[in-house]
């Protein structure tokens, strides 16, 4: 545990540079602003952090992989990588709007091992590694200890979701809305947040049909060190599947049978 507990303090340190440079640019005039060829934006504060944190980690980590939304793969090994997302909410920051976040991990093989989700434009940070439980704040010095909540029944249930357009795109658009039916509340928070109100116990659920490993990483061990669980829609644990379904434990089957196509739930 020693070296995952150096690897977390890194991963801060990694925070803290992130968040300098994404908050100085947040709002700015001059903020450049491109589409990537799968017509998403990139902004220059993307690249700046991702190129920020690369450094820190040819310094610090030589030995480790990284991978980056940005910038791709470097190093070959695969038993130690770090996974960076430099901005997750790219389209949320370029708008002015609070709610993104730097997400930092480390995965040893297949297992994301350390998370941190740093959000400074609401002063907010998220972190985990295994073993170590998880915790929320604005620095390890001013830290509590999170939780998934108690919730056992979907009509008590608060439901988070992302954007209903992939929902539709994937073919599970009329499944998601017959969950949303049966939950108490439902709120599309998206991207990062659903995940962290997930684990502070604030939210039951969050789905999204398709994401990229940059965008899960960081969170699994932050809801999995808080109580819960997070698989992709085959109910595999973990990130290997382009997709995800976190709950507090006590709704996962029901919500993954909710979301499968065949109609399980209805047998």
């Amino acid at each position: 545990m020693a070296r995952l507990d150096d690897d977390l303090a890194l991963a801060h340190v990694l925070a803290d540079t992130a968040d300098s440079i994404s908050m100085s640019r947040f709002k700015a005039l001059d903020l450049y602003i491109e589409s990537k060829p799968d017509l998403t934006p990139v902004s220059d504060a993307d690249t700046a952090v991702e190129k920020a944190l690369r450094a820190t980690l040819a310094r610090t980590r030589s030995r480790d992989g990284v991978l980056g939304e940005e910038f791709g793969v470097t190093g070959t090994n695969t038993n130690r990588q770090w996974v960076i997302d430099p901005i997750d909410g790219t389209k949320n920051y370029i708008r002015g709007v609070p709610i993104w976040a730097t997400l930092i991990s480390l995965m040893e093989g297949d297992t994301p091992v350390v998370g941190l989700v740093s959000a400074p434009a609401i002063g907010r940070r998220w972190w985990a590694a295994r073993g170590l439980g998880a915790f929320a704040g604005r620095h390890q010095s001013n830290a509590s200890a999170i939780r998934v909540s108690g919730v056992r029944r979907l009509a008590d249930a608060s439901f988070c979701y992302s954007s209903l357009d992939g929902w539709e795109q994937t073919g599970r658009l009329s499944s998601v809305l017959d969950l949303m039916r049966k939950t108490w509340r439902s709120r599309g928070y998206g991207d990062f947040y659903g995940y962290m109100l997930l684990a502070e116990g604030a939210v039951d659920i969050m789905v999204e049909p398709e994401l990229m490993l940059w965008d899960m990483a960081a969170l699994v061990p932050i809801v999995t060190e808080a109580g819960g669980m997070f698989s992709d829609l085959s109910g595999r644990p973990g990130v290997g599947g382009g997709s995800a379904v976190a709950t507090n434990g006590q709704l996962h089957t029901d919500v993954l049978e909710r979301l499968t196509p065949t109609g399980l739930h209805a047998l």
